[in-house]
């Protein structure tokens, strides 16, 4: 549980460093929390790793969040457009990401039962 609270405490942080780089293009003041989004991101998506999540899950899962919890919050924020290809596509993003980690899961109680 506490590596799932860390990948999601580095997805907001990656998100909140992304709309803040967006924010500073008007008020440069933004660049600190870009910053503190971005490196708060990392040390926490290594914390995730300590953890024993494995790379391919947590870094598919927190890049495609990340990508979609931008792209919506940047429409809703800041007028960006946000089509139906681009849902569409979000989308498939997410159920790509979601089925590696079903696979991960699947492959892991595989080597449990070898052992």
């Amino acid at each position: 549980m506490k590596k799932w609270l860390l990948l999601a405490g580095a997805i907001i942080s990656e998100v909140a460093g992304s709309l803040a780089l967006q924010a500073g293009q008007d008020h440069p003041a933004w660049y600190i929390l870009v910053a503190i989004g971005y490196v708060g991101a990392f040390t926490l998506l290594a914390l995730v790793l300590r953890e024993g999540m494995a790379l391919g899950v947590a870094y598919g899962i927190w890049g495609a969040m990340g990508v979609a919890l931008t792209a919506v919050l940047a429409a809703l924020l800041f007028g960006q457009p946000l089509t139906g290809v681009m849902i569409l596509g979000l989308a498939l993003i997410i159920g790509g990401v979601l089925t590696v980690e079903l696979g991960s899961q699947a492959a892991q109680r595989k080597k449990e039962a070898n052992i």
